[in-house]
This record gives structure tokens, sequence and C-alpha cells, in this order.
């Protein structure tokens, strides 16, 4: 694994066979969105070296991430901080570095092997699959310090779980075991103390070893939810026009008419 550097201190990128590890370095705050945090996670996503097909985004030392920055809604409640720069923090920090996250253009896994509460549970869910740790727990308990949703939730939870479920989570602000955040569809996986690690790099070597150029065609027209059938066949068809012409699809055919195993590069 080779690490790559950043000017950041809170969160850690390094590459392995394709595989981006994005690293939430804050245990003091349990790797919460504050503006330090923020800031390494868009300069990570600025900062992806050629070679990454797939990312991953992980928590240090047994957190994922524990919410927004408690520290700036002290602050705000002292007088310390104007409510326009708390908004502004929220808006332009917070909700940018979740926004960032799900505008990734390559396949995005979320480890979630401690706490993804609040804003955390948004960053995860931005995400597009979603690996939780048998003793990790995820929620959306903005409720909890007196809070709308924010960080886009209110666009990515209806999306994933439907609208009433979403209305219910935020509405008690329930902390989802494995168990039930697989049963709502809160994430696609559950894995052991054991196996987390090992399914972990079964799913993303599969991934990043797969056609990347039509994977990431995929994702973009898998994400435009708001299109008629119509509308999604022909943008299909654009995007269709583009990959027929890459080295994986050839590879693709002649493997299937070989009868072998594709070996895809990514171009």
């Amino acid at each position: 694994m080779t690490e790559v550097e950043l000017d950041s201190d809170a969160v850690r990128l390094a590459i392995d066979e394709h595989v981006a590890t994005v690293t939430l370095d804050a245990p003091e705050t349990r790797n919460a969105l504050t503006m330090e945090v923020t800031a390494g996670v868009r300069e990570a996503l600025d900062s992806l070296p050629d070679e990454a097909r797939c990312v991953v985004f992980r928590g240090s030392e047994g957190a994922f991430c524990a919410g927004g920055d408690v520290n700036a809604m002290m602050q705000l409640q002292s007088g310390a901080l104007s409510l326009p720069d708390a908004v502004d923090h929220v808006i332009h920090d917070t909700a940018d570095c979740v926004r960032r996250v799900y505008e990734c253009d390559l396949p995005t896994v979320a480890a979630i092997d401690g706490a993804a509460v609040g804003a955390g549970g948004a960053l995860a869910i931005a995400c597009d699959i979603q690996l939780l740790h048998e003793e990790a727990h995820i929620g959306f308990g903005f409720r909890r310090v007196g809070l709308a949703v924010d960080s886009g939730l209110s666009y990515l939870l209806p999306r994933l779980v439907g609208q009433n479920v979403a209305m219910e989570l935020v509405y008690t602000g329930e902390l989802l075991g494995p168990e039930r955040a697989l049963e709502l569809g809160v994430v696609n996986r559950v894995a052991g103390a054991d196996e987390f690690e090992a399914e972990l790099d079964e799913l993303t070597a599969r991934i990043a070893g797969g056609p990347t150029k039509a994977l990431t065609a995929s994702k973009r027209l898998l994400r435009r939810q708001d299109d008629s059938i119509e509308a999604a066949i022909e943008h299909e068809a654009t995007a269709q026009a583009v990959i027929f012409e890459t080295e994986d699809h050839t590879e693709g055919v002649e493997s299937f008419m070989e009868r072998r195993e594709p070996e895809f590069d990514g171009r």
C-alpha cells in the first residue's frame, strides 16, 4: 500500500491494487466532520491517483464518523461563532464534503467498522455500497441535538429506504444495529469481526478489477432516478456508444467468446 501525501493531518489517503482508501483520522472527535476533516476529504478526492478504480471511505480507531462539528455548535451557543458563520460551515463544509463523496465518479464503498451517526451516517450512505461491521451502528439522530436533518440527508435517505422509512428513522433517531440496518436496506452487507477486512478486500478487488469506464457510466445512469424510461433508454444509448469503443469492452467480448474470465485494465 502506498501513502499519498496530503496537506491535511486529519485525513489519510492510500492506494493499493487500484483501490484508494480515504481514512478519516481525527480520533479525538471520533472522526466528526470538523472543518479540518471536511477539508481533508475534499483534498483526498482531488488527489486520487490516476490508477484508482475504486474508493473506500473509513474511519480510524473504532469510529467511522461521529457526525457534524459539535464544537462549532457549542461556539454558536456561546456566541463565539455567529449564526451566518455556523450555517456557512454546515452548508459549505459538511454538506459539500458529503456531496463530493456522492458525486465521486469512481465506485465508492463505506467500510463502517464503528459508529456512523448524524452527518456521519449521511457520509456513509453517500457512498455506493455500505459494508457494516457486526458490532457497528448507523443512525441519523439529528433530533438528539435538536436539529433538522442536513448534510444532504433529506436527499439521500428517502432515495435509499423510501419516504416513510426515512421519516421514521429521522423522527425517532433510531440507532440501527446490523440486522435492522440490513433489513431496511441502509447497508448492503454485514460482516463479523474476523471476516470484515477480508470481505472488504474481496468486494473492492472485484469492483477495481471490473471495466472501470463501464462501471462509472453505469453509476451515472443509475443515479438519474427522475428520468422517464424513455429518457433513461436514450441516456443509456448515449453512454453505451462511448463504452462500445473501450478496450475493456473488446476484452469482455473476446473473453466471452473464448469462455474465459475477462482481464479488464480500466481502459
